[in-house]
């Protein structure tokens, strides 16, 4: 007797060949993850599905990250389940994952996340019309490291240290949740000498809280979003760092963070009570977050000539507020020579002002060689161009003490869904699929044709570089569940978008970034590829 595709069971049962079957299988138990498995149970009144996540806890990038959000919490929450009272407007990290901890409880989905679990590869079978998943049962704690201290500890100790064993189940439907920051990028391949260094080294998104930093030389090479937040705090109680050096490239677009409306005092004291019980407050306030960060997008992000002049009007206030705030002698490598938008921008609240630490040391000198107990910096500079002969920035070679080196040089962004390998029709490779294309893409970042089943949330194309990461993964995933509902409710054996709509939509999402300060910014960033692709960034 065939058994409901639409419930989870094993085939075979004791057979050699027995394996789970799940209708619906969920990859990644980060805020896209827990949010579709939450709207499955709520909206469709679904519940026979599993997440799984190779980490050891749930959360994603923010598990392992020192750090805040750079959104205010009721806009870094789930319009359904809006965080209400927080610690204060822009919530730590910790924080947030207590949060998505409140909210798998809230909707009874703890129990369907299976974690130190790595979906490892997918094989569509198109007899059987399902997936064929390969899931790697990992040691625990194995999951929370990057791919390279995996493959490192296998060499150390064998792959019993990282796998456990592999399983085989099949799925009706699969969703990718992995969300783009997944693999830490490297150390650099250029600079020599680590492995003579006898002090700590670790990733700023894999932090190592066994490491003190206590009366410690720091080196940090990175000062993107996450590194402007932690360099400003480690110098100072609790973790007193003797020194921080941090070695930039090219100087990012420094915004000063929003206060919370009355000050952060009444606003920690008095916000939560206000919008638990004046109805429709907290829906108002996060409308108005949202108009906000639009108007923001509307004022600096095309190239139209008021865009245009705004973005000038906007780029000399934002220099004459850091010539306000750091020493004098930052002031050159701080002023960038891109349009403000064109990478990242970080919103400070206390990188700028920390610069007058007399223990921090902001350089654009390169790092060229690691030494057992220091590191070679230059000769030569980053920024500005070292043929600007007028510079005071210095470029001679200097050695500096180091005990710990932090890498916050960001993710690897230039494989989407890696490692995970995804096949499709005819055992093509989505990587290969997309390569041949020219890049990353899917309809609505969601749907890839040749693959049917498989949906993306917060696929390529979906980051907005102005607003909120959960609203963009709650638009993705009512669509998807659009899909699902005609899967699940035996309307359709599968869904699989044509590739002429894909087509089309990939070309008008590419032709219109064209017209984005992204690309025309005078700015190199990791929205897009050497061949000038971008699959980072909604236009």
């Amino acid at each position: 007797m065939a058994k409901p595709f639409n419930t989870i069971h094993i085939d075979n049962g004791y057979e050699k060949d027995s394996r789970a079957y799940y209708p619906v299988l969920i990859v990644g138990a980060g805020a896209g993850g827990i949010a579709l498995g939450c709207r499955l149970k709520e909206k469709l009144g679904f519940d026979q599905f599993r997440i799984f996540d190779r980490q050891a806890g749930i959360g994603g990038v923010l598990q392992n990250l020192l750090l805040v959000t750079l959104v205010p919490a009721l806009f870094y929450s789930f319009s359904w389940a809006p965080l209400y009272k927080s610690s204060t407007f822009f919530p730590p990290g910790p924080e947030i994952i207590k949060y998505f901890h409140d909210v798998c409880d809230r909707y009874q989905i703890t129990d369907k996340i299976q974690l130190n679990t790595d979906v490892a590869e997918m094989l569509w079978l198109e007899e059987q019309q399902v997936w064929e998943v390969t899931l790697q049962h990992m040691a625990t704690g194995a999951g929370d490291l990057s791919a390279r201290q995996r493959n490192q500890r296998i060499e150390q100790h064998g792959e019993a240290a990282v796998y456990v064993r592999r399983e085989i189940v099949r799925a009706k439907i699969v969703a990718s949740c992995v969300g783009g920051l997944v693999e830490p990028n490297d150390w650099p391949k250029n600079i020599p000498g680590r492995e003579n260094f006898q002090g700590d080294i670790f990733h700023s998104a894999r932090w190592n809280y066994d490491v003190s930093l206590t009366n410690k030389d720091v080196v940090v090479l990175g000062t993107g979003c996450s590194a402007a937040q932690f360099t400003a705090l480690i110098t100072k109680a609790p973790y007193n760092a003797k020194s921080c050096t941090q070695l930039m490239r090219s100087p990012p677009w420094v915004v000063p963070k929003a206060p919370p409306p009355f000050g952060p005092k009444i606003w920690a004291k008095w916000s939560g009570f206000l919008f638990e019980n004046i109805p429709g407050l907290g829906r108002f306030f996060r409308t108005l977050l949202f108009l906000l960060t639009e108007l923001d997008f509307a004022t600096i992000f095309h190239n139209t000539p008021r865009q245009a002049k705004a973005r000038a009007a906007m780029e000399k206030r934002l220099v004459n507020h850091m010539k306000k705030t750091v020493p004098k002698k930052y002031h050159e490598i701080l002023t960038p020579d891109y349009g403000v938008g064109c990478k990242r921008r970080i919103f400070d609240e206390y990188w700028l002002r920390s610069m007058n630490d007399p223990k921090y040391n902001l350089t654009t000198q390169p790092l060229t060689e690691v030494k057992p107990k220091s590191v070679i910096l230059g000769p030569g500079r980053t920024y500005p161009d070292s043929t600007k002969s007028d510079s005071p920035t210095p470029t001679d070679e200097v050695e500096l003490p180091a005990d710990v080196i932090i890498l916050a040089n960001g993710f690897d962004i230039s494989t989407w869904l890696h490692p995970l390998k995804v096949r499709g029709r005819e055992g093509k490779l989505l990587q290969d699929v997309w390569d041949e294309r020219g890049g990353a893409q899917a309809y609505l970042g969601t749907a890839v044709d040749g693959f049917p089943n498989f949906f993306v949330i917060f696929g390529p194309n979906t980051a907005t570089g102005h607003s909120s990461v959960i609203l963009a993964i709650e638009n993705m995933v009512e669509y998807t569940m659009n899909f699902m509902k005609l899967i699940l409710d035996g309307q359709a054996e599968t869904v699989e978008i044509k590739k002429s709509a894909e087509d089309a939509w990939t070309k008008a999402m590419q032709e219109e970034l064209k017209h984005t300060v992204w690309m025309s910014g005078g700015c190199h960033s990791w929205y897009f590829t050497e061949n000038g692709w971008n699959s980072t960034a909604y236009p």
